[in-house]
């Protein structure tokens, strides 16, 4: 590269001549009035020549943090509970060492999760904590949800580096259920708590199936004409569900929250009961209860998944089999049936 005077008594007598990329890249000539000006140019050139097609793609070093970051920016913060999974995210971030992202393989992630599965992976707090293959296989579906969603915005150009590598298959786990003379017994020990509104709250729960956040969280402008219109759903999906007279009747008359958070003083109250739940459906098993005595009492599938705002039919499918007369074609119908 060089600038020089070439006098020829122009008004621009300051010639760059400048080739980027080496001998056999882009050649730039251009006449200037001064040589500062010629200097100037020069160094913006060369300032913005990182980001010039002749000179190939730049490598992506982009850290795993730096990513997950944009696309919180660009798309997380729009989720449901988007710090929550920011902070997942990051805790699986912060586990893999925060590597750079195009750097990262398949191999490294399988790594990662067998050492989470082996308690070997200290948390923010230098925590080390065995978990369970479900848990795996979140982390797993959150980050390749990043790079998917990046990809999709244009974003990420590269390949998803998640790709190809299969989840942990995991057992379906047990549909527990309240049976009706149990039902009684935990209604018994909510009016019996500390807090006036958890039996209402349990009420909602068993006579509409929603979540327990979601009756927790309810506020008054959400109750009109016996039905309740549950909003910031899991789905995104407002759903309005019916309910008798009787229950609106024991919801408070405000305007605001209804109610104040009571999930341990539910935990309590079962405590107290004497009843045993599987482990992680302690508040669950009251919208497996309304879904499950939905179902066994002659409830329609699809009218079920409305009720519960399902995405996906398959998560409803789960209570098929409490219907009635679910499969009873495999005792009329099978080969022997004639002969039994």
């Amino acid at each position: 590269m060089s600038i020089r005077n070439i006098k020829d008594g122009s008004d621009k007598p300051w010639k760059l001549d400048l080739r980027l990329g080496g001998r056999d890249g882009k050649r730039i000539r251009k006449l200037f009035a001064t040589k500062g000006e010629a200097i100037a140019y020069e160094t913006f050139v060369l300032k913005q020549v990182d980001d010039k097609p002749w000179l190939g793609e730049k490598e992506d070093t982009r850290k795993l943090s730096e990513l997950i970051k944009h696309w919180y920016d660009l798309h997380g913060q729009q989720l449901a509970q988007p710090q929550s999974r920011l902070r997942k995210l990051e805790l699986t971030c912060f586990g893999l060492g925060d590597p750079v992202a195009s750097k990262l393989t398949i191999n490294d992630f399988a790594h990662y999760r067998q050492s989470r599965l082996d308690g070997e992976i200290e948390d923010f707090q230098g925590n080390k904590t065995k978990v369970k293959p479900n848990t795996i296989n979140h982390e797993h579906a959150y980050l390749n949800a990043v790079f998917t969603e990046l990809k999709r915005l244009g974003e990420w150009t590269l390949p998803n580096p998640l790709e190809g590598l299969p989840q942990f298959k995991i057992e379906d786990t047990e549909l527990a259920f309240l049976y009706p003379e149990e039902i009684p017994i935990v209604l018994d020990e909510c009016r019996n708590a500390e807090y006036e509104h958890l039996v209402t709250i349990v009420m909602v729960c068993l006579a509409t199936g929603c979540r327990w956040s979601e009756a927790e969280g309810l506020r008054g402008n959400q109750i009109a004409h016996n039905r309740i219109t549950f909003v910031k759903t899991k789905g995104k999906k407002n759903r309005t569900v019916p309910i008798a007279q009787g229950l609106a009747d024991l919801l408070p008359r405000v305007r605001g929250p209804l109610f104040r958070p009571c999930r341990r003083s539910f935990e309590r109250a079962i405590k107290r009961s004497g009843l045993t739940f599987p482990e992680g459906q302690m508040t669950h098993i009251l919208r497996h209860t309304f879904a499950s005595h939905f179902m066994m009492n002659g409830g329609n599938i699809l009218v079920l998944r409305q009720i519960l705002g399902h995405a996906d039919i398959k998560d409803t499918m789960r209570y098929a089999h409490f219907a009635p007369d679910h499969l009873d074609d495999a005792i009329t119908k099978n080969p022997i049936a004639g002969i039994l």
